[in-house]
């Protein structure tokens, strides 16, 4: 059982609470939503059921959270994880080993289990979670939705009573997030207790028991999922639509030929692993939406790189409007959004990561263009705050501002809704489909339907044999 009385928390230094006076109660083979716009305190709330809060985090709290019939404030954070596991919603956050088969046995190790039954809880949770071809892979050649199936596999094979998953679906395709519903469904068949931290709705409908919604760090709504789908709540609070429908086979297929943006030849491998595009050639037309999709694990974001230049060819051409530009001209003529956002922001505040950007670029800030960039993504009141200090989805919008701001050629969005709400997805659609329409090439990497539908014009398709071209 996981249980929150009257909870309230301040960070450090904060003027203002994260979480005020929350109560919920979550029993054995319960699953619980909670849900919210960005920076609600949705992010908190895992933080205080795992033990960060008090224990890494400090600050001021009061009241009680207790897990497994246990005050948090009366045990380490160690002795928390036995009763409670928590998927991350970047799951780099949680990984100590450099391989799969050592990170599936970092913890087990640790608490000294015996070698024989490390090597079957393994081998368990590899043929549960469908990793057998990964075992020996390392963990950073991994896409981001194999990296979270490699971390929700490492947290069950270790048997928690309680597992709580921050965005769970984010980095997965359509068909994998289905696979997840149907697991969490039979573990809280199981008696497991979930909850579940996330901005997509659609593909909880039938595991959810209650939806807690959150707003300015308070719960102001319990439903239940079906009362989600009343529209006027869900835009009160700014949530993502609760029925998705899949757009994707209706989109037609970009070609080999006929765009302002061609590439040609091209042939890449990561070091002793097999070739992931082999002669591949590929024409992108500008002012249009090209949706990238595919499998986990096909190429999807590699593409991305090797585009933009941040990858190097092992051969290939690429042209723009028929003139062939070099890797260090992609870099100046392309913006790439990663689905990581933390590797992108390196300033102090807000306006200093998109101040840096323009002077690297027109050869000095521009405060005009900063402060409407930062009104259109809704960061402006977030100006001097540490990137660092800001939610998923604030850094989201931040490093998609810092993209758009450069004004390129080519613009990738790899996963760019990951971390956003019902409005601030929105807001991004809105922007993604006005920079195309200005006759910008925008290439989004995505399993968000939601988003695909919204924005895409056509689509590019990958596959294990190159691309697809047929409907």
């Amino acid at each position: 059982m996981l249980k929150f009385t009257d909870v309230t928390y301040t960070y450090p230094f904060a003027d203002k609470q994260a979480v005020d006076q929350i109560s919920l109660q979550a029993d054995a083979g319960q699953a619980i939503l909670c849900t919210g716009s960005s920076g609600c305190g949705k992010s908190t709330l895992i933080r205080l059921a795992n033990g960060l809060v008090p224990h890494f985090f400090q600050g001021s709290l009061t009241g009680k959270v207790v897990v497994a019939g246990t005050d948090n404030t009366d045990r380490p954070i160690h002795a928390i994880g036995h009763d409670l596991g928590t998927l991350f919603q970047d799951p780099e956050q949680q990984f100590f080993a450099l391989n799969v088969t050592d990170e599936l046995a970092f913890a087990h190790e640790w608490r000294n289990t015996p070698p024989n039954l490390i090597r079957q809880r393994i081998m368990a949770a590899a043929d549960r979670f469908g990793l057998q071809d990964l075992l020996e892979s390392s963990i950073h050649e991994l896409s981001e939705g194999q990296k979270q199936k490699v971390a929700l596999a490492g947290i069950m094979s270790l048997a928690p009573h309680i597992l709580i998953l921050d965005e769970p679906s984010a980095n997965l395709d359509p068909e994998a997030t289905r696979e997840l519903a149907l697991l969490l469904g039979e573990l809280k068949r199981s008696g497991i207790t979930l909850l579940i931290v996330d901005h997509r709705l659609y593909w909880l409908r039938d595991l959810i028991d209650q939806v807690l919604v959150m707003e300015d760090g308070r719960i102001t709504e319990r439903l239940t999922f079906q009362q989600l789908d009343d529209n006027t709540l869900r835009a009160r609070y700014g949530l993502r639509n609760t029925t998705v429908h899949d757009h994707r086979n209706q989109l037609s297929c970009v070609t080999s030929h006929a765009g302002a943006i061609s590439i040609s030849g091209l042939s890449f491998a990561y070091q002793g692993k097999a070739p992931l595009f082999t002669d591949f050639s590929v024409a992108l037309p500008k002012g249009m939406v090209i949706g990238i999709i595919g499998d986990n694990g096909v190429g999807k974001t590699t593409f991305a790189r090797l585009i933009t230049g941040l990858l190097p060819m092992k051969s290939g051409t690429i042209c723009i409007d028929g003139k062939p530009v070099t890797p260090k001209e992609l870099m100046h003529r392309s913006s790439i959004v990663l689905q990581n956002t933390d590797h992108q922001l390196h300033m102090h505040t807000v306006r200093k990561e998109l101040e840096a950007v323009t002077q690297r670029h027109v050869d000095r800030a521009d405060a005009v263009a900063v402060d409407a960039i930062m009104q259109e993504f809704n960061i402006y009141h977030l100006a001097e705050r540490h990137p660092q200090s800001l939610s998923g989805g604030e850094k989201q919008r931040l490093v998609i501002a810092c993209a758009v701001i450069r004004q390129p050629d080519i613009l990738i969005l790899d996963e760019p809704t990951s971390g956003l709400d019902g409005a601030n997805m929105a807001v991004i659609a809105a922007t993604i489909t006005r920079f195309a329409r200005q006759g910008a090439c925008v290439l989004i990497i995505s399993h968000d339907l939601e988003l695909l539908e919204r924005v895409c014009t056509c689509r590019m398709e990958l596959c294990s044999t190159g691309l697809k071209t047929e409907n």
